[in-house]
């Protein structure tokens, strides 16, 4: 049976080669997203046996989207394609439920071995990774200032970072404006931050948004 992958990157050239490299291994791209709210729709009207999701997304990084699809009981198992190779990135991806870590510029052949791997059930962590020891089990809660956020504030979080006001990020998150305001106070406290410009340093530092 071919394997199905859903590929998300905002990045449409590395879509376009992880399309290519996949088909000519013998799998099937069943949909592609630019963005995170997508992809996570995607997976979950489309039930790939793979999806492959840039942990810097905008609108909802990989991180987040594979911890909503674990919340949900979803069956894909989910790759991370990262540039960022500390251990804390590499942690919380597979606390959120993760099968695999892979970093951007990986061979050719380690993509698709990765996707191999995770395939069969087993968890795939790049090979250039491997001084940070095995992945931990999932659901082992990561460590870091980020775990101070439920998920729904982290969620938020990324929106603000990202420039939407309160009224649009309610619309995309199903609250109300005043709800996302008071959201926003909470993280700002919760993380010691007193501006924007200080969340925005943050959500950079800790991977949440495409440009970091």
């Amino acid at each position: 049976m071919t394997p199905r992958i859903v590929l998300a990157d905002d990045h449409a050239l590395i879509r376009f080669g992880l399309r290519a490299l996949l088909e000519m291994s013998g799998m099937e791209v069943a949909g592609e997203a630019g963005e995170g709210r997508e992809a996570l729709r995607l997976v979950q009207e489309l039930a790939p046996d793979v999806a492959i999701f840039d942990l810097s997304m905008p609108g909802l990084n990989g991180i987040e989207a594979t911890a909503m699809l674990t919340e949900r009981g979803a069956g894909t198992r989910v790759l991370i394609l990262s540039m960022h190779s500390n251990a804390e990135h590499v942690h919380r991806a597979f606390a959120a439920g993760a099968a695999g870590y892979l970093l951007k510029g990986s061979a050719s052949e380690d993509i698709v071995e990765a996707v191999r791997t995770v395939l069969v059930g087993r968890r795939y962590l790049s090979r250039e990774l491997g001084h940070l020891g095995s992945p931990p089990p999932a659901g082992t809660a990561a460590a870091g200032p980020i775990e101070r956020l439920s998920m729904r504030e982290r969620e938020v979080l990324q929106l603000v970072v990202e420039g939407h006001s309160s009224s649009s990020i309610a619309a995309m998150v199903n609250l109300s404006p005043k709800s996302v305001d008071t959201y926003r106070s909470r993280i700002m406290q919760k993380l010691g931050v007193r501006d924007l410009p200080g969340l925005v340093r943050f959500a950079i530092e800790h991977g949440m948004t495409p440009g970091s």
